[in-house]
């Protein structure tokens, strides 16, 4: 091993947070930042998931000019974001033209932002929890590409994925997905990953892309006059194909686990290693460093 392999090695495993900040829920999927507003829309069979509207598409093109002047450098400073790996999609260039989808831990709030800097000229869609789109920042939401996940039925879920699906097959489009089907700041470990993300691309037959979020320690200034637990690094992986030897349920199991040790494997962590299964099966969060993750909780359900 080369000495720039070896300090690559040592980077990408010496620091984890170990926070104490945030209340982590007991289920590795569940969410704790409340939202503070309910816009009442309603997400069925009515609700346009891939807007293609001449107002909407032009209101996004000013949002996705503002994060290329503005947003994506906020974001670089904020994080002190490092981007590794973009050869990847260099490599996979017709393979990505053809749509695919990619996955990655959720650990900060602007990591989207991150995910949308890293893989650019793409322009992604993203999978997102309902009760985000409906609350306060759910306009920007939208304009950044985000597709509310339906909770009102399976008439409104098959509509939702007939419009995933058209998005990945005829427009040829980037769907991004948080596999954890969570936001934990800050959060070493890589979370069970649903079987959503690989049902979508095993039934779709397209390729996911794993991202993987792990953590620097962060300098004198950021530690101690703005009180950053962490800085962050965004690894761009190889894709990950479904196997299509597998009979469909077998197939999306497979990916799933895939998937989860890829995005371990570029966080740092030996997938033998991790302690939590790859596939969530209601999944309870593991204590590995410390009992206490805030007084009061009342996060949301």
């Amino acid at each position: 091993m080369s000495r720039r392999q070896k300090l690559y090695e040592r980077e990408i495993t010496m620091f984890d947070p170990k926070t104490d900040r945030f209340p982590y829920p007991e289920e590795t999927n569940r969410h704790y930042l409340q939202v503070h507003k309910d816009r009442k829309i309603i997400f069925d069979t009515e609700y346009p998931y891939i807007d293609r509207s001449r107002s909407f598409l032009f209101k996004q093109s000013l949002v996705r000019l503002l994060e290329n002047v503005l947003v994506f450098f906020l974001c670089k400073v904020r994080l002190g974001l490092r981007i590794e790996g973009r050869e990847n999609l260099k490599k996979h260039t017709d393979i990505i033209k053809d749509g695919v989808i990619s996955v990655a831990n959720h650990v900060h709030m602007w990591d989207y932002i991150a995910v949308m800097k890293a893989i650019r000229p793409n322009k992604p869609n993203i999978l997102v929890w309902a009760p985000n789109v409906n609350g306060e920042n759910g306009t920007l939401i939208r304009m950044v590409g985000g597709i509310p996940i339906p909770e009102t039925g399976v008439a409104a879920t098959r509509v939702f994925l007939k419009a995933i699906s058209d998005h990945l097959t005829v427009d040829h489009g980037w769907i991004h997905i948080y596999a954890e089907g969570s936001m934990w700041e800050y959060y070493a470990p890589v979370r069970p990953f649903k079987k959503g993300p690989a049902r979508i691309a095993c039934s779709n037959n397209k390729p996911v892309i794993p991202l993987g979020f792990s953590y620097r320690e962060p300098g004198w200034i950021r530690k101690n006059i703005f009180r950053q637990i962490a800085t962050f690094t965004l690894r761009i992986g190889e894709p990950v194909f479904p196997d299509n030897d597998l009979p469909i349920k077998d197939r999306e199991y497979d990916l799933t686990v895939r998937c989860h040790d890829a995005v371990c494997a570029l966080t740092g962590t030996d997938p033998k290693d991790s302690i939590y299964p790859p596939v969530f099966d209601k999944s309870k969060r593991i204590d590995y460093y410390t009992s206490t993750y805030g007084v009061g909780y009342k996060g949301s359900h």
